[in-house]
């Protein structure tokens, strides 16, 4: 999500979110991954690393985004329910863009400073929830430069940034078999850390910055060629990050 120079100072994110009414169907909907999503449309390796992730209050999932898939092997993995921002048109999507309706995903519109996804993010995250943004914004095999939309909301909420490496999902959904005989998906959870933003709000420099730190570690929990423009690790700094 970009961040524009132009954006508003201050969004206003204090109508209540009730997610009780939603927690039922997303775990009928987990269900549904595991035992059906797993088994026919993507092969799930297994999760490592969740003892990172924080048994109660909000957090923002952090992953990279090789395959269409990713997203829900997230969902299915993680020990909590994760709401993820999604680019508006999965709603359109013949028979599966059910799936985003009932799971109440956060719609973003993409290429531009969206407000109300943004609203909406934060009032989950106020409703001690978590929530997941891949920052490149787009499917890539390799790492390309994150969008500062992650650095924005995590100042904003001060949420902790959980961040999660995804490999393996090349090739799914499928029913190749072939391609079932070869490793199948798999999460690597890293360690999660804050945003330091200091006196004031930061600037589009700051939260490039953020950005860019938040991604080199994401970058670590990666397999080297998945690493791309944040392929040279003596290069991450932790000048705005602390981890919790």
């Amino acid at each position: 999500m970009a961040i524009s120079a132009h954006s508003e100072n201050r969004i206003s994110h204090t109508k209540e979110y009730d997610h009780q009414s939603l927690e039922k169907m997303r775990w009928k909907l987990r269900w549904i991954l595991k035992y059906i999503g797993f088994g026919i449309l993507a092969k799930y390796e297994g999760a490592e690393g969740l003892e990172y992730f924080p048994a109660e209050g909000p957090a923002i999932v952090m992953i990279n985004h090789i395959a269409l898939i990713d997203p829900v092997v997230v969902l299915g993995a993680m020990p909590r329910n994760v709401v993820p921002m999604a680019k508006i048109e999965v709603y359109k999507y013949p028979v599966i863009g059910i799936f985003p309706k009932l799971w109440e995903v956060i719609p973003v519109r993409r290429q531009e400073f969206d407000r109300q996804a943004i609203r909406q993010a934060l009032r989950i995250l106020e409703a001690g929830e978590c929530i997941l943004m891949a920052p490149e914004g787009t499917r890539s095999p390799a790492l390309q430069s994150g969008k500062e939309g992650i650095a924005y909301i995590g100042v904003k909420s001060g949420a902790p940034i959980i961040p999660v490496a995804v490999t393996g999902s090349k090739g799914f959904p499928t029913f190749n078999p072939l391609r079932w005989l070869r490793p199948g998906a798999s999460v690597k959870v890293g360690r999660a850390f804050r945003f330091r933003a200091g006196d004031g709000r930061p600037d589009r420099e700051a939260l490039r910055l953020m950005t860019d730190e938040a991604m080199y570690i994401l970058s670590g929990l990666l397999p080297e060629n998945h690493r791309g423009v944040y392929s040279d690790l003596s290069k991450a700094t932790t000048k705005t990050i602390e981890f919790v």
